[in-house]
């Protein structure tokens, strides 16, 4: 391919909005370092992860012929505060994969005038496709996999939205980032913490001891899995570790160092929603089905469901100490609540947090439900019913 037709094509791409756009072939394959991750169970309940593995290491099953792929970063940095209670950042805009899609589909018409390509020569993926992500960011020079296991990149730190078109153009790669690792052992493609130097501030930071070694998480121990993947119940044992967290934790992303680089990004392919993180958490616990689906709508957060956003207020709620009592009315009521007995058994737990089991006297003889039934159980276990 014309090194300058790359290159016109990589600049119409920047300007839809893409912040970084680098190149990696497809050959050699990755180093496979998802076996012994499923094998271990640090997946947790992500199925759906190692039934699509095969296509992940071999992009070939994904798209026969392929032989590029371009890897793209978005800017999701902003100065605002997280709020409180805390979202993790990407979460105050409209949905990432469908904003970023419409900066996709715009990249492969480009492909197709540029390159004369077909529209079945490329596809494309926003986080959602067999795609490694990070590994081919890394090769393809966008940043490396650090021991928090994200992608840094060099000029944007940890807050990059990675997007993946494959194609089977032979575009002419890009360097990736190069340096010996000193006292480390390089992990294939991956290359843990290859600028990271002697810092563990990710792994030491991490509230619910998540990393089960530099570049690996557990998921099961993970606040993200936890408070957004996870659809049951979030196990006592982390819950105090996840605090304030309410949707998703940036704790490994924000101690980063090389976040000293980050910059506000454009934004371009972003639609801002400050205002769902600025909602207080009376008004969190006081949503109804109806108004949850009205005000999430086209969201991230929509993933959760209802009955997950009040599921991790309830958690927060218990985590907020005497200083939130005033919760303690909305808590009781939902402890009651008929609609989800996997709110009602968080708000147990958060009501005998916050010291008012004793208002829970109806209620917990009214229950029948076994999982709710185990919250008051483990609480009389732990001495804080009454």
């Amino acid at each position: 391919m014309s090194r300058e037709r790359q290159e016109t094509w990589r600049a119409r791409v920047g300007t839809l909005g893409f912040d970084l756009v680098r190149v990696a072939a497809l050959t050699p394959p990755l180093h496979d370092g998802l076996t012994e991750w499923f094998a271990s169970g640090k997946h947790a309940d992500l199925d759906w992860m190692e039934r699509t593995a095969p296509k992940r290491l071999d992009p070939q099953l994904v798209l026969p012929g392929a032989k590029s792929i371009v890897m793209l970063g978005v800017n999701y940095w902003s100065p605002k505060s997280a709020g409180n209670p805390t979202w993790a950042r990407y979460a105050s805009h409209e949905d990432y994969h469908d904003t970023i899609k419409l900066g996709l589909v715009a990249a492969g018409r480009a492909l197709e005038e540029i390159f004369d390509a077909k529209s079945d020569d490329y596809r494309y993926y926003v986080d959602t496709g067999p795609v490694l992500e990070r590994e081919w960011a890394a090769r393809a020079g966008l940043g490396f996999v650090g021991k928090n296991a994200m992608l840094i990149s060099r000029t944007h730190g940890n807050w990059l939205l990675l997007a993946a078109i494959l194609t089977r153009m032979e575009l002419e790669p890009d360097e990736p980032i190069r340096k010996k690792i000193v006292n480390a052992e390089p992990d294939g493609d991956r290359s843990i913490g290859l600028l990271c130097g002697k810092c563990t501030r990710c792994l030491d930071a991490c509230p619910t001891e998540a990393f089960a070694a530099p570049g690996v998480v557990d998921a099961r121990r993970c606040i993200s899995y936890q408070t957004i993947e996870n659809k049951g119940v979030i196990p006592r044992e982390l819950r105090p570790g996840i605090g304030r967290r309410i949707f998703g934790c940036d704790v490994c992303l924000e101690v980063c160092p090389w976040n000293r680089f980050a910059r506000e990004g454009r934004r371009l392919l972003l639609s801002a929603r400050d205002d769902l993180t600025e909602l207080p958490l009376r008004d969190i616990l006081e949503l109804t089905p109806v108004r949850f689906a009205a005000l999430f709508r086209g969201t991230p957060i929509k993933r959760l469901k209802w009955t997950g956003l009040l599921r991790n207020a309830c958690v927060v709620a218990g985590n907020a100490g005497d200083g939130d009592a005033l919760l303690l009315p909305q808590l009781v009521r939902l402890a009651s609540a008929p609609e989800s007995a996997l709110v009602r058994a968080h708000a147990v737990w958060a009501v005998y947090r916050l010291g008012g089991g004793s208002e829970l006297a109806a209620a917990r003889a009214a229950e029948a439900d076994p999982i709710v039934l185990a919250e008051y159980a483990a609480e009389a276990g732990s001495g804080r019913a009454t």
